[in-house]
């Protein structure tokens, strides 16, 4: 059977999927047909219900639910992780939150996307906002730098490298949430389609944990090609960076602490979105064995 399987092409996706859509641990009768994009492509793609597993951001998460369940394994979830609000003049550090109360000065952001984590983060620090712009990831760094807007919210390695263009940090959206929400950072997770029959999708969930748990194995030391191969703009140090913040035991497996972050992740959309309601019942996977 093949299953169409989306996710990214930086370094923690790749290295936690490596192994099973690389055949290194057996996979039976199935096979994957690999779509690597960006997460805001992968989100819209998910809202068409186009693939069958996706990695999504759980930001988009109450907008598909309906239609996928999340996967126990394979996500990115924990502390210390979240997005930063960054800005090429250090003078906006002190005075940017007053600066979204005032209808004539208000700054422009750019945002990674409208449906990801990152921008429900920065809509849970600043809910004035109002002047955005939706960016593919990578290009926020410049648009930044080149005063095409004010500040930027950037993610994934960007978080690594942004102070090496002279840009500064305006807030950390992660330690923000940590300290309002009391819950780890849900940035993003595996989704399967629910026509899927359950049975094949706890299968497909134990064949994730396995190809984690083979790269840590296997790989640990010395990063295996398939994911040098898709971040070629890294250097290795950056890509193990990547792979240690955003591969941890929430990828392994949610368990109690990652589904309690989920659902307040799903509060707080409806905090945002008073418009939306939303049935938190068949949200997730069933359990997987550690």
């Amino acid at each position: 059977m093949k299953l169409t399987l989306g996710f990214s092409p930086c370094p923690n996706d790749t290295f936690i999927f490596d192994a099973l859509v690389n055949k290194k641990i057996d996979t039976g009768d199935l096979d994957f047909e690999v779509v690597l994009a960006d997460v805001q492509t992968l989100n819209e793609w998910a809202l068409e219900g186009k693939l069958d597993l996706s990695k999504i951001s759980y930001g988009v998460l109450p907008l598909i639910y309906q239609q996928y369940t999340v996967l126990s394994s394979g996500g990115a979830l924990g502390k210390g992780v979240g997005p930063l609000l960054i800005t090429a003049d250090p003078a906006n550090i002190t005075n940017f939150a007053s600066r979204f109360n005032s209808e004539a000065d208000q700054p422009t952001i750019a945002i990674p996307g409208e449906n990801t984590t990152a921008h429900m983060l920065f809509s849970l620090a600043f809910p004035n906002a109002k002047k955005k712009v939706l960016k593919v990831f990578h290009e926020i760094e410049d648009a930044v730098k080149t005063g095409e807007v004010d500040a930027g919210v950037i993610i994934h390695e960007n978080r690594f490298t942004y102070h090496l263009k002279g840009l500064h940090k305006i807030m950390d959206l992660g330690e923000y949430w940590e300290a309002t929400i009391k819950a780890p950072i849900p940035l993003g997770g595996i989704v399967a389609r629910k026509s899927i029959d359950k049975t094949l999708t706890t299968r497909i969930d134990k064949l994730i944990q396995e190809s984690l748990a083979y790269s840590y194995q296997h790989h640990h030391k010395e990063l295996s090609d398939y994911v040098k191969a898709h971040a070629q703009e890294m250097s290795e140090d950056v890509m193990r960076q990547h792979i240690n913040l955003y591969v941890n035991n929430f990828s392994q497996q949610l368990g109690t602490e990652g589904e309690k972050a989920v659902m307040a992740m799903l509060q707080v959309y409806q905090q945002l979105h008073p418009e939306t309601a939303i049935n938190t019942s068949n949200i997730f996977n069933e359990t997987i064995p550690s």
